[in-house]
């Protein structure tokens, strides 16, 4: 297999992760899931990933498709990259054990179908926020404490966002 096929073979399937997340457990190892849009890959984004691999075997990063990116309102211009680019460069990342797209707004069916062990967002949202109404809420987090799982906020690193990048740019 050339490197380029092994990291094509990261980014898979809903129904591929749920295949090797119950092998993984079988292992008894722990699967941390995250997700988000990660448009343009930066430093805080491979801090805040690094860090969600830490707290488990095995990461699994979801990510927005096109059109969901467009639904959340980011922009006429974004995403920046396409679906398939932001999936390769996060396979890229040695520390990433699968990629898997979602279509919806948000990751909860996706989070419900895979059930992870650890359910990781930035500090920008409160893992003990309980309503799903407020910006703080983490999605899919009542599944995942509800089947014995832990709901994890990480410190995002100051300075680093794909907005600010793109601000950069226009000027």
């Amino acid at each position: 297999m050339s490197r380029l096929e092994f990291l094509e073979s990261k980014i898979v399937s809903m129904e591929d992760a749920k295949r090797l997340i119950a092998m993984w457990h079988l292992k008894s190892d722990k699967v941390v899931f995250t997700n988000g849009c990660f448009d343009i890959l930066h430093k805080g984004h491979v801090t805040y990933l690094a860090k969600a691999a830490e707290l488990g075997k095995r990461l699994i990063v979801a990510i927005n498709t096109d059109k969901s990116v467009k639904q959340q309102g980011k922009g006429d211009d974004r995403p920046i990259n396409s679906e398939e680019a932001r999936a390769i460069v996060l396979a890229a990342l040695g520390f990433v054990d699968l990629v898997v797209f979602f279509d919806d707004q948000t990751p909860q069916r996706l989070i419900e179908f895979l059930v992870p062990d650890v359910l990781v967002k930035g500090a920008d949202y409160d893992p003990n926020e309980t309503d799903s109404h407020s910006k703080k809420y983490i999605v899919g987090s009542e599944i995942v404490l509800k089947n014995g799982g832990e709901v994890v906020a990480i410190q995002l690193v100051e300075g680093f966002s794909t907005t600010s990048i793109l601000n950069k740019l226009k000027k």
